[in-house]
């Protein structure tokens, strides 16, 4: 899709880009497709999007095992948040692109295989995912449900299911470095366009099949991500057991990356850009993001104790 809205970029002139690649110091050459055979494509964003994911539901199922949760029911918890995390991550891209890619080719909305999501979306979609389970499974309307649609299977017990506050805390962490693995596969793949750079970093890349060949050397801007955050994890980290009530420390997750995250997009060369052309999609959403957890931290969240945590 990066390639069909883009295609090749205005100055785009192959002499002179090998000319500036000499003195670029990374260059990546690596196929961006993993597995191409025939009618079936895996790329390395794919796969690492797939060990990012596999890698959370297993963290925070060690993690909430630790506090006492059910591991079974973390389970069936994080099923229904990659559902609302595949949903949501593609819903955001399809508005993206929807001018140029969607409108025209409806169908193509569906063809989450194809590529195309956005992490802002999986990371709200799966929240939201994940909350509305927890809500609904315990429910008066789902059991009575239940009894009259599924009689035949029996009643359905109440299901021990983690608070929505803690289990998010829990996850924050969890998903930074999940994030961070994803990026593993864009700086492969060179799929996120950044802005020229002379610097001695700037990234080139070589490899026929990826959509960043023939540029010139750009910001690794998904690699600047990456950097950012371990660092927020880090930075973060000592606060998990610290914030109350529970689910501060989610909020508190949401808001600092979305605070790193708009700064870091000036240097992603987006496509489409809103108010008057200067900010992308993803910087909108972390205003609005910030527009409700920044209140949100200060009204309700409080530093408590670190043995305070556990009463």
């Amino acid at each position: 899709h990066y390639r069909r809205a883009l295609g090749r970029p205005p100055d785009f002139d192959t002499a002179k880009v090998h000319s500036m690649g000499i003195l670029a110091s990374i260059s990546i050459g690596i196929n961006p497709n993993l597995i191409d055979f025939g009618n079936f494509t895996l790329s390395w964003h794919g796969v690492m999007t797939f060990v990012a994911v596999a890698t959370a539901v297993w963290l925070v199922a060690r993690w909430g095992a630790k506090e006492g949760m059910i591991v079974d029911s973390i389970y069936s918890v994080a099923v229904w948040g990659i559902i609302g995390g595949v949903i949501g991550a593609r819903i955001l891209h399809v508005i993206d692109f929807w001018d140029e890619v969607y409108r025209d080719d409806f169908i193509s909305v569906f063809s989450v295989w194809s590529g195309g999501i956005a992490i802002y979306g999986a990371i709200i979609g799966g929240f939201i995912g994940d909350s509305l389970y927890i809500m609904i499974r315990n429910s008066e309307w789902f059991l009575s449900l239940w009894r009259t649609v599924f009689p035949f299977m029996g009643e359905a017990p109440r299901a021990n299911l983690p608070g929505i506050g803690r289990l998010a805390d829990i996850t924050a962490p969890a998903l930074l470095i999940a994030q961070a693995i994803g990026r593993v596969g864009d700086v492969i793949n060179g799929e996120h366009f950044a802005k020229v750079t002379e610097l001695p970093w700037g990234v080139i890349y070589t490899h026929a099949n990826s959509p960043g060949v023939f540029r010139p050397p750009t910001h690794p801007a998904v690699g600047y991500e990456l950097l950012f955050d371990l660092v927020l994890l880090a930075a973060i980290w000592p606060l998990r057991d610290r914030l109350r009530p529970h689910g501060m420390f989610f909020t508190l997750y949401l808001a600092t990356y979305s605070i790193g995250r708009f700064f870091l997009s000036f240097l992603r060369e987006e496509f489409n850009e809103y108010f008057s052309g200067n900010l992308n999609e993803a910087q909108v959403v972390a205003i609005i993001v910030l527009l409700f957890t920044v209140p949100l931290l200060v009204w309700k969240a409080q530093l408590v104790r670190p043995a305070a945590n556990r009463a």
